[in-house]
């Protein structure tokens, strides 16, 4: 205990137990981010890609109607990356989290504008990654 610490209190945040902690490996194993990894390679990512659960079921996965229209996973996931890379590629160097915008077709006929969040943070062995989630998730 330092000098500065006479009531038995931990002196620092490092000092302190952990309660609780949920691996990126975690959170991919659980499903609540899906891996784009291999997929964001073909885009020219060269960092872990992955998307929240959110993300993957209201716009990477088609509806039926949209399916039948020859939607599919692979196509909309590309549509996230690609619009990701050209956002980056346009975005100023800043700690704050990337705001973009892509296009789904989610009705036959009917398009829809949805605004996506990107971060860029340390991973489990602080390695950076990207996590693509909806503006209001964290």
């Amino acid at each position: 205990m330092t000098e500065n610490n006479m009531n038995n209190k931990p002196s620092s945040i490092d000092d302190m137990p952990v309660i609780f902690s949920y691996t990126r490996a975690q959170a991919l194993e659980d499903g609540v981010l899906v891996d784009l990894t291999e997929w964001a390679k073909e885009t020219g990512f060269v960092i872990p890609v992955a998307c929240t659960a959110a993300v993957w079921h209201e716009y990477i996965t088609p509806t039926d109607e949209t399916r039948e229209l020859g939607q599919s996973e692979r196509g909309r996931a590309n549509d996230v990356l690609w619009m990701l890379y050209v956002a980056i590629r346009r975005h100023r160097a800043g700690n704050e989290p990337l705001l973009y915008q892509v296009i789904f077709l989610q009705k036959p006929r009917k398009q829809e504008t949805v605004t996506l969040k990107a971060m860029c943070g340390p991973g489990d062995q602080g390695e950076p990654v990207l996590t693509i989630m909806k503006p209001n998730e964290d």
